[in-house]
């Protein structure tokens, strides 16, 4: 489905360049001109800061419904730290989980596209405020174990034929095309062949639309939690038209520069490393051991931009002053 809005996917595509650069160079590629971009952190940590409860099956994507100032106001909180890069509050808003909340259908479709237009329309205000640092849009699309909310997003063991896995991929990427986003983040995917699924949903539901793709991986960062080779996966990026980035998020800090090395050993395209703070998570419990303060992830990251990252942010249990750290990191190069 081509999107029928005329919103932006993101305020950088009013950016200064020339009119054949906006033409022809999309938004992600004219930013990456300018050097490594910072991404955003985590948004059910924020929420939770709030006040807003996020332990139940809908996790951060609740707060669509009941609290979307809140999410605008994490939105800008990681702006105003420095990220360049925001993602939509989508991850987790799935359509059958939205409607087994007492939602009708056409309320959980409006939810999902409520990501996309919070972010986008916090993003315009900033980017108002600060045009040398215009801030881009991501869709977050997580992957169906996200929605079984199992865990499995770690393991990757579920079935692509499940009777609802289109339920749960489609309206999302509907919603968020019908918004005007036309950059994706394929995020925490656990499988390679659930991420080629999505891509090629992408292409058929939002043309000429871009995505980063980051995978989940086990601790030494060579393959996927699945156990697919992660080179298999950046060889599969590396020809993929419609990939303008990957990598791998949502693990620990230790397996990021390996897998980083793997990639980049086998495409040329930009690198994204968003990983955890370095909490350990307790899938079964649900619950986190707090990591030493040198093992917080932005004391590694230092090494990513060297090992080719050109995208770094962070993920579960990160926040704004995290982002500000990486900001001076990316200054400073």
């Amino acid at each position: 489905m081509e999107a029928t809005s005329t919103r932006p996917s993101s305020p950088g595509r009013s950016a200064a360049g020339s009119a054949h650069d906006n033409a022809d160079v999309s938004p992600l590629a004219r930013a990456l001109r300018e050097g490594p971009l910072v991404l955003d952190g985590a948004m059910g940590t924020e929420l939770d800061a709030r006040g807003i409860p996020t332990a139940q099956e809908l996790w951060s994507a609740l707060a669509l419904v009941t609290a979307p100032e809140a999410v605008a106001a994490v939105h800008e909180s990681y702006l105003r730290a420095g990220a360049r890069v925001i993602t939509t509050n989508s991850y987790q808003a799935a359509l059958p989980a939205l409607m087994r909340s007492g939602l009708s259908e056409p309320e959980a479709r409006g939810a999902i596209a409520s990501s996309a237009r919070i972010a986008l329309e916090t993003a315009e205000r900033f980017s108002q405020e600060r045009p040398d640092r215009a801030a881009l849009v991501a869709g977050s699309l997580g992957p169906y174990g996200a929605y079984l909310a199992d865990g499995s997003e770690y393991t990757g063991a579920y079935a692509l034929q499940a009777p609802d896995f289109e339920a749960v991929h489609i309206p999302r990427i509907e919603a968020l095309a019908g918004e005007g986003i036309r950059l994706f983040a394929v995020e925490t995917q656990p499988r390679l062949d659930e991420a080629q699924w999505i891509v090629r949903q992408l292409g058929r539901i939002a043309p000429g639309s871009e995505c980063w793709v980051s995978f989940q991986t086990e601790d030494d960062g060579e393959r996927l939690a699945d156990g697919t080779p992660l080179a298999e996966v950046g060889a599969w990026a590396d020809v993929e038209p419609g990939v303008a980035a990957v990598g791998i998020n949502c693990v620990a800090p230790s397996a990021v520069t390996p897998a980083l090395g793997v990639l980049g050993s086998v495409t040329a395209k930009p690198l994204v490393a968003y990983p955890n703070s370095g909490d350990i998570y307790h899938p079964s419990t649900k619950t986190w051991t707090s990591a030493a303060p040198d093992q917080r992830f932005t004391a590694q990251a230092p090494d990513w931009g060297e090992a080719g990252a050109r995208l770094i942010g962070g993920c579960c249990r990160t926040t704004p002053a995290d982002t500000a750290v990486l900001r001076g990191l990316v200054d400073a190069r």
